[in-house]
């Protein structure tokens, strides 16, 4: 078998430069530079200095919060809908969580003063982050209500769906040690979760490879964070496109 020719990359890719006039997107586009993220990269340490902002495209970025014993849960991700960055232009150049890969693959990144010369023209680029941020903010809202209220396995279940997402397939490699990570919780539970998950025949799962079989049915395992997320992203990205002076 012929193996698959590679993708080509483009700012296209990632759904905020994807989003900005040609004009805007053309002076960033002189500064963008195309980066390998492998799996586990840090990207920015808690309390860190942001040398860069990034804009993933194939690649995924955990956000998460790290306590004094080392125990960590997940706050939010971002993948090619977003940048990993906002604390930059929302009036700070450190932030408090920590940034880390949380699926490998390729994104664009560019340096903070450059990404600031854009976002101070009050033009498309900063309304389009402000707009991001507000959607990003839900998404952390809704992660911290579902950890409070939900199941470990509508937690789980809405954690897949969100990573799917932002792949251009159904499948993703994560192992258990990591997910139970990123949700705060022990790993024994998400091995009975993903293995009732598995015996229902929503998902198959091997050394670390997950595949999704039947999305209909994990979204009905899923609890409605999911759905408030993907909307109000959606929502505010069609937003910024059809308001008045971005085009």
């Amino acid at each position: 078998m012929f193996a698959k020719p590679p993708v080509p990359h483009s700012h296209q890719q990632n759904h905020l430069l994807a989003a900005l006039p040609a004009d805007s997107l053309a002076r960033l586009a002189v500064n963008l530079e195309l980066i390998n993220l492998p799996l586990g990269a840090a990207l920015c340490e808690s309390g860190g200095q942001l040398q860069y902002v990034y804009f993933p495209t194939t690649a995924i970025v955990s956000l998460h919060y790290v306590m004094e014993d080392g125990a960590s849960a997940e706050i939010a991700g971002v993948g090619n809908e977003g940048v990993l960055g906002i604390s930059l232009f929302m009036g700070g150049n450190t932030t408090p969580s920590q940034a880390t890969v949380q699926t490998g693959g390729h994104g664009y990144r560019l340096k903070t003063k450059q990404m600031m010369e854009e976002f101070d023209l009050a033009g498309p680029m900063m309304r389009l982050m402000l707009r991001y941020t507000q959607a990003l903010m839900t998404q952390m809202s809704q992660t911290a209500v579902c950890n409070r209220h939900h199941s470990v396995e509508q937690q789980l279940c809405r954690w897949l769906l969100l990573t799917l997402d932002r792949l251009p397939s159904n499948e993703l490699t994560m192992t258990q040690e990591l997910i139970a990570s990123m949700l705060g919780v022990r790993r024994e539970g998400i091995t009975e979760i993903a293995g009732n998950l598995q015996r229902e025949g929503l998902i198959s799962y091997r050394r670390g490879h997950i595949t999704v079989l039947d999305r209909a049915g994990l979204e009905s395992h899923a609890c409605e964070c999911y759905q408030v997320v993907k909307k109000e992203f959606y929502r505010l990205l069609q937003d910024a496109k059809t308001s008045p002076g971005f085009a």
